[in-house]
């Protein structure tokens, strides 16, 4: 079955409502125009009948014409143009007169039909009204009139009406969707428009735009929506070529140097201690690596995958005392006060991998950017129904100008002023990263040469206390 374009669609959709209002409508105009019919009819009828009674005298239970010239009236003597049927009946329905337009006819009594109600039968082969009613003398009923009336010419204007409409209601549909298919090629032309604009764009083409409508409708929402999408797909896919780009230098760089002082080692014979002092430079420089491959792995693994994250019971009190005994040779190290409170004991459902990757960035980049004998605290707090937890330390701080651009992949503040400080520029990325998975409130507030104070913020559905 072929497909049909969006314009016939929407013009099919179209006749077919539009259709079923006519066929409603036609429905209504022919059920009107009969009820209009027969109402006009019954209400003829019932005047006949009111006239007849008052032509009529009844003698010795005989029924008797005042008018004798009544009879004698074309519409009771012909049968050709609006005839009216009358007919007298006694008790025993047997005819006592008749009006000669019946010639040998007579008029059928209904006993299943109620006096004074209007109804259908046949006479002469033709559709008439009906109508009967009793005739009574001082409230003795002695008899029955019978008036009739043809339906011939009611028929035939309600056939023809019915066979107009009927013949009407198809071409009609058939204009009615060219007409549609019309205009619905009209409307969708800035579509068309939408989606040549949008195949001329690519990965090497990202700079093209479509042009907003005029008007402020659907369209013009439609166009602002698809060019904000590539403004965002532009922003990453230059986050992404900058990401390579920086990935590229940071490992090429560390390869380099091992390269480098690999050469240098085997240009000459050297002592133990010089082979010794050399091998292990690089394996320092392989464990900086390592780190780097695997920040790098991770942020590629959990790029905006929630699917990733698995939901369990996390004691945050303990995550923080094992982060913190990690790092405890580098707090000896550099003699660092490391304080810990804790109001109580805490309790997350949130990723217990993810939780502890956050922790360990933020705590290892204080202990890295605080000098020897400096302050690091944690602590951890409830407020206004959510866990809060604050990590500060009275290190080197950070730049304001570079606050917002720490979270960018590679980015390290006052490394040029402090080059002796390793690090990838990975871990506030990650952490950034991570807390948005885990719908964690990270904020982080920092001034030169006063220190770093980080703030965690865990909503409240996720407390189990």
């Amino acid at each position: 079955m072929t497909q049909l374009s969006f314009k016939n669609r929407i013009a099919l959709n179209y006749i077919i409502t539009t259709g079923l209002l006519i066929l409603v409508v036609f429905s209504a105009i022919y059920s009107t125009v009969k009820f209009t019919v027969y109402k006009h009819l019954d209400e003829n009828l019932k005047i006949e009948i009111e006239n007849h009674l008052k032509e009529i005298k009844i003698e010795n239970d005989m029924v008797f014409l005042m008018d004798e010239e009544e009879w004698e009236e074309r519409e009771h003597n012909s049968v050709d143009v609006n005839p009216v049927f009358v007919q007298f009946l006694d008790l025993h329905k047997k005819v006592i007169e008749k009006s000669p337009n019946l010639k040998n006819e007579v008029l059928v009594f209904h006993d299943n039909i109620g006096f004074y109600k209007t109804f259908d039968t046949t006479l002469l082969k033709s559709t008439v009204r009906q109508i009967q009613v009793p005739l009574h003398i001082k409230s003795k009923k002695i008899g029955y009139l019978i008036i009739a009336m043809p339906l011939t010419d009611s028929t035939k204007v309600l056939n023809n009406l019915f066979e107009t409409l009927l013949i009407a209601f198809p071409f009609i549909l058939i204009l009615l969707f060219l007409i549609a298919r019309f205009f619905a090629g009209r409307s969708i032309r800035p579509i068309n428009a939408i989606t040549d604009i949008s195949g001329m764009i690519t990965r090497d083409n990202l700079k093209t735009r479509i042009p907003l409508p005029k008007k402020r409708d659907e369209l013009y929402t439609l166009s602002e929506t698809i060019n904000n999408l590539l403004n965002r797909i532009e922003d990453a896919v230059e986050r992404e070529k900058q990401f390579a780009s920086d990935a590229s230098h940071e490992l090429r760089t560390p390869l380099t140097v091992i390269k480098g002082t690999l050469e240098v080692l085997i240009r000459k014979p050297r002592n133990n201690n010089e082979y010794e002092e050399k091998i292990n430079y690089c394996i320092n420089e392989v464990d900086n690596l390592n780190i780097l491959v695997d920040q790098l792995l991770m942020l590629a693994r959990f790029e905006n995958q929630r699917h990733n994250v698995l939901s369990e019971s996390v004691y945050l009190n303990a995550v923080v005392l094992d982060v913190i005994t990690l790092n405890s040779e580098k707090i000896s190290s550099k003699a660092i006060h490391m304080k810990f409170d804790a109001e109580g004991e805490f309790y997350i459902n949130s990723d217990n991998y993810l939780v502890v990757t956050i922790f360990r960035n933020i705590i290892s980049n204080a202990l890295k950017y605080t000098n020897n004998r400096g302050h690091v605290s944690v602590s951890l707090f409830k407020e206004n129904s959510k866990i809060i937890c604050r990590i500060s330390d009275n290190g080197i701080g950070i730049k304001k100008t570079d606050l917002e651009a720490i979270f960018n992949p590679f980015f390290r503040s006052n490394s040029s002023v402090h080059p002796e400080i390793k690090g990838t520029g990975l871990g506030l990325s990650i952490v950034k990263r991570f807390t948005e998975l885990l719908d964690i409130k990270f904020q982080i507030e920092s001034r030169i040469n006063e220190g770093t104070t980080v703030v965690l913020e865990f909503n409240e559905e996720e407390i189990r206390l």
